[in-house]
């Protein structure tokens, strides 16, 4: 950390982190920080960029498009995160009282915010449940949250899953989903224990 601080900034992670605002944390909220990015980004991640293969597998009119157009990979990791939303929700508790679009929330209260419903919303996003590799207004998605709660890993992870885009269409490569995906038990991890893919060339 010392020899990456007295260097001066430089394009890596965690030079990136140790020259911004994180600057001032102790020690021990710097590695805190940096284990919640290597851990809770790798099932973000990791999950979503499973549900590439699979949104675009059921989507092939998408994928026909991806295809023929790379110069759309940036907007359709967007939509990516969007339509899979990794993580579900998040629990916050309020610190004071509000009136939020007329329900009442009190200091105290526990408040479930439903990423996965938010990147839904068909009042905000046309034909939500499809996959649309160069929707308008993808990046109005939820999936990282909001405000001082954003996640701290948003452009890691939005930068490994362009890589990923960039080198498969690099390479003309698809992945076919060949079985349908074992998902994760759970409410909170919107991912894939399991998927059968195969790569054919295109």
């Amino acid at each position: 950390m010392d020899e990456r601080k007295n260097r001066g900034e430089a394009p890596d992670l965690i030079s990136r982190m140790i020259h911004s605002p994180m600057k001032d944390m102790n020690q021990f909220e710097y590695m805190g920080n940096l284990i919640l990015l290597i851990v809770g980004g790798n099932d973000t991640t990791r999950n979503s960029m499973s549900g590439y293969a699979y949104g675009l597998h059921s989507f092939q009119d998408e994928r026909e498009k991806l295809e023929k157009n790379p110069e759309l990979i940036p907007n359709a990791v967007s939509e990516v995160i969007r339509w899979q939303t990794p993580l579900a929700h998040m629990r916050r508790t309020a610190l004071k009282d509000h009136d939020l679009f007329g329900a009442p929330i009190k200091a105290g209260d526990k408040i479930g915010m439903w990423y996965l419903s938010a990147n839904r919303d068909e009042t905000v996003f046309d034909n939500p449940d499809k996959l649309i590799v160069d929707r308008e207004n993808a990046r109005r998605h939820l999936s990282f949250g909001y405000g001082i709660h954003r996640c701290v890993g948003a452009r890691l992870a939005e930068l490994q899953i362009r890589v990923l885009l960039e080198e498969m269409a690099k390479r003309r490569l698809r992945p076919n989903v060949v079985a349908e995906p074992v998902r994760v038990a759970g409410c909170f991890v919107h991912g894939y224990r399991s998927m059968d893919v195969e790569l054919s060339k295109y």
